[in-house]
């Protein structure tokens, strides 16, 4: 028979064993036993299981330490923060707010178990909310009821978001770092439950490892950047360095080209050989001067004279559009040209540099050579007016001539050339030799250019010269000739002066022409008029016509001039009738033209059949 003192014996052995076994509180608590020992027993499960929590909550952190220490992404540091906390805590959902200094307030980061767009670009001022209790007074705070919870100001924005997410007890610690307040790291659930201490120091020990994993993976992001930048600034240095070598190996190129008597072209090709593709000089006329590489249509074309005029604005710096750069080329505040460069990428400072001082190199050169085309032809100047003012020897001014590159023993004729702009005669002087040609002696004389160019169509020449020089400035042109030696080039000019003064009389200014071509007015500008050939240039169809047919239209045509245009009264002095006399001007109109009846035309016939006349009495 089992007495009342084993009874005890054997509960309190079960409840050892119990313990042992790692029974729970209830299992405990249910189990029959002396109360002493029943109490004793729960105290001890109850301090097992606090240590077992704190255990748990411990290797939790390591996991956590070991999980951050290998993220290097700051957003990623967060997300990681925040899963963290949800997991340990066991809420339905984690939050963490940053603190931004700027505004003074805290915004929400990041979220683990959020459902609300709302609650997820939340802002919270210090001191607004439980979590703006938490950033202002740096101390954790928690509550089992938000709602009721009366120790943190609410807010409508606040409690809105809130309460679209649902949440009812919140518990948010600060992160601090050194006395540096990062943020607050926050777990709730959407139903009332108290946090106990221990939750809260886990919570709170969690903070302080993503404080200080999130300050430091702050540092290793900026010293990234800042390695970064210090990658930058070198390769910039470095380009820069590479630059200023590049272009002090430019500027002993230019310099050698330039002392060893070079021209504009070998800068041309020293520029496109540096940076590859093609490069342009155009004259001041838009002209292509000189060129190196595959140069595209596109130099000729409207964006090209819309970059020309772009750089004519900066004074010398380098300009872009398009793929294409130029820069211009001046001196003494003229234009002389535009340097293009394309198909060489995007230039760098010290390239752009580097070109414009092409641009410079390029722009003494044309002045060195303007200076030796100005004193070069400054001397032509001087030669053409010996020969039109013929002063000294004969043989003198052949040798003169000749020296010039002209030679006046060969068929030639002398060309007067009068432009718009007195101011304009050295461009003009350019013009009319590039016109003219190889051979030519072409100089300014008075107020007119002159020259001398070899060949047998005065009237040809004069015509060509105009059009070809006239395209930017109209100018008038006389042709004299054919003339061979330099005795007859005196005359040869003063009949040349005449005709340019005839042909901007009679209303032909920017033509050019021979006197043969003026009409009567050529026999009165010319030095030895042929009237005979006059005569029947006028009135050459009728008389061809007459001699073919043994007609005699020629007499109907004075006797109508004779009668006033009159058909019927020149059928009168004919003895014939009026519609025999408008049958014959028809066939007059058909071999002058429409408008032979027309004043000026009719003057020349009326004056030529005149000159028959006297002829022929002759």
């Amino acid at each position: 028979m089992t007495t009342t003192g084993d009874t005890r014996t054997e509960q309190e052995l079960h409840l050892l064993e119990l313990l042992a076994s790692g029974a729970t509180v209830a299992e405990i608590a249910a189990t029959p036993a002396p109360p002493a020992a029943r109490d004793l027993a729960l105290r001890i499960a109850h301090t097992r299981d606090l240590h077992q929590h704190r255990e748990a909550g411990l290797a939790a952190l390591l996991d956590t330490a070991r999980e951050l220490a290998t993220e290097h992404d700051p957003a990623q540091v967060l997300d990681a923060i925040v899963r963290r906390a949800r997991h340990l805590l066991q809420t339905d959902l984690a939050y963490l707010t940053l603190y931004d200094p700027e505004a003074d307030d805290i915004f929400m980061r990041a979220t683990s178990g959020s459902i609300s767009a709302a609650f997820q670009s939340v802002r919270l001022a210090l001191g607004d909310g439980l979590g703006g209790l938490v950033a202002s007074t740096r101390k954790p705070y928690w509550t089992a009821d938000y709602w009721s919870d009366e120790r943190f100001q609410h807010t409508g924005m606040i409690d809105g978001a809130v309460g679209e997410e649902g949440i009812v007890s919140i518990c948010g610690t600060p992160l601090i770092v050194e006395s540096d307040f990062v943020g607050v790291l926050f777990a709730a659930n959407r139903t009332a439950r108290p946090f106990t201490r221990e939750e809260v120091a886990l919570l709170t020990n969690l903070a302080t490892l993503a404080a200080v994993t999130l300050v430091q993976t702050r540092a290793l992001a900026d010293a990234e950047s800042a390695v970064t930048a210090l990658k930058e600034a070198h390769e910039t240095v470095r380009q820069y360095a590479a630059g200023i070598e590049k272009a002090a190996a430019a500027h002993d190129r230019f310099a050698n080209l330039v002392l060893g008597g070079g021209g504009v072209e070998g800068i041309t090709h020293a520029v496109a050989e540096l940076f590859g593709g093609w490069a342009v000089l155009l004259d001041e006329n838009g002209a292509v001067r000189s060129s190196t590489g595959p140069a595209p249509e596109v130099v000729r074309s409207a964006e090209i004279s819309r970059l020309q005029e772009q750089a004519a604005e900066t004074g010398g710096r380098l300009v872009h559009r398009d793929g294409t750069y130029a820069v211009m080329i001046n001196a003494a505040n003229e234009r002389l040209g535009t340097l293009l460069l394309g198909d060489v990428g995007i230039l760098h400072d010290a390239d752009a540099r580097t070109v414009e001082r092409a641009g410079m190199v390029t722009s003494l050169v044309l002045l060195f050579e303007r200076n030796a085309a100005d004193a070069r032809q400054s001397e032509r100047n001087r030669v053409v007016a010996d020969l039109v003012a013929g002063r000294g020897a004969e043989t003198e001014r052949v040798q003169l001539a000749r020296g010039a590159g002209f030679d006046p023993l060969a068929p030639f004729c002398v060309l007067v050339i009068r432009g718009e702009d007195s101011a304009a005669t050295r461009a003009l002087v350019m013009s009319v030799s590039t016109a003219t040609g190889e051979g030519a002696l072409v100089g300014a004389h008075e107020d007119q250019i002159v020259a001398l160019v070899p060949g047998s169509d005065p009237d040809g020449l004069a015509r060509s010269v105009a059009a070809r020089v006239g395209r930017r400035s109209p100018v008038t042109v006389a042709g004299v000739g054919p003339a061979t030696g330099v005795g007859a080039i005196p005359v040869s000019h003063e009949e040349g002066a005449r005709t340019v003064r005839a042909l901007i009389a009679l209303g032909r200014r920017g033509q050019g022409a021979a006197a043969t071509q003026l009409g009567f007015a050529g026999l009165i500008v010319g030095s030895d008029p042929d009237v005979a050939d006059y005569v029947h240039r006028v009135l050459a169809p009728v008389l061809d016509y007459d001699e073919r047919r043994g007609t005699d239209l020629v007499g109907t045509l004075e006797a109508y001039f004779a009668a006033g245009s009159s058909p019927r009264h020149a059928a009168a002095g004919l003895h014939v009738h009026v519609n025999t006399v408008s049958q014959r001007l028809e066939r007059i109109g058909a071999l002058l033209g429409p408008s032979w009846q027309q004043p000026e035309e009719a003057l020349e016939l009326q004056l030529a059949l005149r000159l028959r006349r006297l002829l022929t009495e002759d």
